[in-house]
């Protein structure tokens, strides 16, 4: 069967309503058809408008079974908070050397942490980390001086999330692969923090769809109201 007709398939199980958290996340399994182990993504449109400042939705959160993926950090450090980094086992570890080769176009890694004295000297990558959202920023945690926590944090499955222009968040909770509670709980945590992250200048209904798919394949989308129940 060809790529194109199992998309057909798959979509053609995906009824037109409201799933419950639990229905959505066995039926993304149930339809999923790639050769490869899917990442499980959640997207969630807010009643927000990124265009003013004070209404931008940027946090992060630790999600307990992680993405099913190896993250690769680098962190921005000098002298016993380099130390504690490679202690945590931090990917790549610098400062002037890593900017250097960043510059030059060098970008294999996932995650970007930098203590505050050493944010000066990051700025000048803001061209080059900014759009691929690497950019470290105190309100993920990604700048601190708390670096062995931070990198820790990252490599049990730390995700940042932000609001685009549309006012959409989209975020990897897991992979195709974990089982159903494990994605749910993935899920419920990450929903809590996002309603945690409102911004004050919010006004009307905050979170108003949010949909749970694989990487190839349709979208289920979920009673929002339900899970807000639950995670309060």
């Amino acid at each position: 069967m060809s790529e194109g007709k199992k998309i057909k398939l798959a979509k053609s199980r995906v009824e037109n309503r409201l799933y419950s958290v639990d229905e959505a996340i066995a039926l993304i399994k149930e339809i999923k058809f790639a050769a490869f182990d899917e990442s499980v993504d959640l997207a969630v449109n807010l009643g927000v408008d990124p265009r003013h400042s004070d209404q931008m939705v940027r946090a992060a959160v630790l999600l307990p079974h992680g993405i099913g993926k190896k993250v690769r950090v680098l962190v921005f450090a000098k002298g016993e908070k380099e130390k504690e980094a490679l202690d945590e086992k931090a990917d790549y570890v610098g400062a002037d050397d890593l900017v250097a080769r960043i510059q030059e176009g060098w970008l294999d890694f996932d995650t970007v942490i930098a203590t505050p004295d050493l944010m000066g000297m990051v700025g000048r990558l803001g061209k080059v980390l900014g759009p691929r959202g690497l950019m470290p920023n105190p309100k993920t945690g990604t700048v601190t001086f708390e670096i062995g926590r931070a990198v820790k944090e990252a490599k049990q499955g730390k995700v940042e999330f932000k609001s685009d222009k549309g006012g959409v968040l989209h975020f990897p909770i897991g992979r195709a692969s974990f089982d159903v509670p494990q994605i749910r709980e993935n899920l419920m945590t990450a929903f809590s923090a996002i309603a945690k992250a409102k911004p004050q200048a919010s006004k009307g209904k905050y979170i108003r769809q949010a949909v749970i798919s694989t990487t190839m394949g349709p979208g289920v989308i979920i009673d929002v109201n339900s899970i807000l129940k639950e995670v309060g």
